[in-house]
């Protein structure tokens, strides 16, 4: 063994671990930061509007020169037989609608394990490009669409159906309220199919392909490895999905039933979103924004009594 020289200094080299670990952080910091600030902004500094809930507001009107009246509006919401009846109202219509949703959420999956079995890479590709661009179509052009198929007097399916006796002529699909929960969850599937279904398309793309192998190895068809290797494999994302949905179970948003309303099918068509929409313009804006308080409060609440149910089952917490 060979032992250094007199003179020969040997220097250390510092660690620099800690301090590129120290880089990451602020690196991931500063990646997150933009999508914090507008969390904060459209998210949470809209809540301190939760205060015209407690005053008799009048727009124009400053906050200062408006009396203060507690719980007032809230106590309203149950004050009449007929205010009750209305919000009774709206809450079986988000209810319905809601419901739907759940019990429709299957489809997606359904859609996604469809498409993985096309064997043809261009012709999935097509499939798959022509169901997920209604999704970036606004609600108002979806109305456009629906109603140059369904209108009365030149709508084309509307045509085709009269005069083959079907329907009779004159027959206004667009104002019926008949099966109006149906359509309307109808259109939402036909606009957000595709979308829904990639988050399904790249849990079935995670899932070990050794599997798929053994089973064809052993003789098993198409449907069995769907049956035991596909559905199992997409049975963790359709649960974290689902119990999200349960969370946000009375926010069914307004764009859809905003564009499909009308005097004629109003009474079944309104959400509590919409809902609280009319009536802040109908210049009602502290008993809508205490109507949107209770809302989401509720929507806090079944998060959180999702969350548990998740724990229960999956022994996982989503949040």
């Amino acid at each position: 063994m060979e032992l250094p020289s007199e003179g020969v200094v040997r220097t250390v080299e510092p660690d620099r671990r800690p301090r590129r670990k120290m880089q990451n952080k602020y690196k991931l910091f500063f990646m997150a930061l933009p999508f914090f600030l507008i969390t904060f902004i459209f998210y949470y500094l809209p809540i301190s509007g939760w205060i015209y809930a407690f005053y008799d507001f009048i727009p124009g009107i400053p906050l200062s020169d408006t009396p203060f009246v507690g719980l007032q509006w809230f106590k309203s919401m149950v004050a009449n037989p007929t205010q009750t009846a209305e919000v009774l109202r709206v809450l079986k219509n988000t209810l319905a609608m809601s419901s739907l949703g759940l019990i429709t959420s299957v489809f997606p999956v359904v859609f996604a394990i469809l498409l993985s079995e096309i064997r043809s890479g261009w012709y999935r590709k097509l499939v798959q490009t022509l169901t997920t661009i209604p999704n970036f179509i606004s609600w108002i052009l979806v109305y456009a669409l629906a109603f140059s198929l369904f209108s009365v007097d030149s709508g084309v399916v509307t045509n085709i159906l009269s005069r083959l006796g079907i329907v009779p002529e004159g027959y206004n699909f667009l104002a019926s309220d008949s099966y109006i929960w149906l359509k309307m969850i109808i259109w939402y599937w036909w606009k957000s199919l595709g979308w829904g279904a990639i988050l399904y398309l790249a849990a079935i793309a995670g899932i070990d392909q050794d599997l798929y192998e053994a089973a064809e190895t052993d003789g098993a068809s198409r449907f069995r490895k769907i049956w035991h290797i596909t559905i199992p494999g997409l049975m963790p994302t359709f649960f974290v999905l689902l119990l999200l949905s349960i969370g946000n179970f009375v926010n069914n948003g307004m764009e859809q039933y905003f564009a499909f309303q009308n005097a004629m099918n109003k009474d079944s068509i309104e959400v509590l979103d919409l809902y609280v929409y009319n009536i802040a313009f109908a210049n009602n804006f502290p008993f809508a924004t205490a109507v949107s308080m209770l809302k989401s409060l509720v929507s806090v609440f079944l998060l959180f009594m999702a969350n548990g149910l998740s724990k229960l089952i999956r022994g996982e917490s989503i949040i």
